[in-house]
């Protein structure tokens, strides 16, 4: 696997800047005395304590812990080195199980670049709380304190590395590369970047969304198929039509297209907002439905903007495959 700093800007990172504030997760103070520890049960995970080895040797004492209350705070300052993942289950949910297991064992192949943290939402309710979870099992990850969705429900085990691999990319682009040293030396360096993406990248850190959207379109001048440099032009586009936008902005736009389903630029700026938040399919069901409805120049503006936003979700992933047959049926 090529290493996650030499890719452009995955999706994932335009929840960076849309999330930033809306989770307060410094809200869970830390108490006097750990809250009691999780229960077992639920293979490969929740029942493990920290500091234990897990069962059938797949994970290690460093890389997955059970969440409490008394360590949660210590994994978010961890995320500052290393993205952190919590897997939020319940014991009354079956796939809970599963989900815990895969992500324990792709986890520990990832050779410290990642830790894991499963937390039991009945025993540490303050944390679906604070992550805004409606349903588990629910895997979230937070990177330099900021949380990242990243699943609801079951994920096959594909579908987890990829986003894995999406997350790393992510923290590549934020700076943030450390591992914890297991199976992996920690002063491994990533492959350089070509000198265009590198720029990207740099301006990506300095929040120069504009330079970084001039650096990739530099890149696609002098190499039209480069698909790195395409999807992260969509990225930092999407990223820097955020930034400006307030919470207060947010929910004004998205009562405006509420109430005018036909107004072209509210329409687009809630499928941004709805892709940077991680409800992809809304944000692209919104604009196939606007196409349908529309015709003209701002059917072919909204055509364009859905298939950008399809470089920033990713070409394999499944939900833009049915968005793409979805637009053929009310184009043709």
């Amino acid at each position: 696997m090529s290493s996650p700093a030499s890719r452009p800007v995955p999706p994932a990172a335009a929840n960076l800047v849309n999330l930033r504030g809306a989770v307060d997760l410094s809200s869970l103070k830390r108490p006097s005395q750990p809250a009691p520890q999780a229960p077992g049960g639920v293979p490969g995970g929740p029942g493990t304590q920290a500091g234990q080895e897990t069962p059938g040797g797949q994970g290690s004492p460093e890389l997955s812990v059970t969440v409490t209350e008394g360590n949660f705070q210590q994994l978010v300052e961890l995320s500052a080195q290393v993205p952190v993942v919590f897997a939020l289950w319940a014991s009354y949910s079956p796939e809970s199980a599963a989900m815990v297991e895969t992500l324990e064992r792709l986890v520990a192949g990832y050779g410290g670049r990642l830790v894991l943290g499963t937390a039991d939402i009945d025993a540490f309710p303050q944390l679906a709380q604070a992550f805004q979870v409606q349903a588990v099992p629910t895997a979230v990850a937070v990177l330099k304190g900021q949380p990242v969705p990243l699943f609801q429900g079951g994920a096959d085990e594909q579908q987890v590395r990829s986003l894995f691999d999406e997350l790393l990319k992510v923290a590549a682009a934020n700076g943030v590369t450390g591992s914890l040293g297991a199976g992996e030396p920690k002063d491994a360096a990533p492959a350089p970047l070509p000198p265009l993406h590198q720029a990207a990248f740099d301006a990506i850190e300095a929040g120069d969304y504009a330079a970084a959207a001039d650096a990739y379109r530099q890149a696609l001048n002098e190499m039209p198929s480069d698909h790195e440099a395409k999807a992260g032009l969509a990225q930092v586009e999407l990223m820097a039509r955020l930034q400006p936008l307030s919470a207060q902005d947010s929910e004004a736009v998205r009562s405006q297209a509420a109430d005018e389903p036909d107004n072209l630029q509210a329409q687009l700026a809630v499928a941004d907002l709805d892709v940077a938040g991680g409800h992809v399919e809304d944000a692209l069901n919104r604009l196939v439905a606007f196409i349908g409805r529309n015709f003209g120049p701002e059917r072919e503006t909204a055509r364009v903007r859905l298939l950008e936003l399809f470089d920033v979700v990713g070409a394999g992933d499944e939900r833009v495959a049915k968005a793409r047959q979805a637009l053929a049926r009310v184009l043709f």
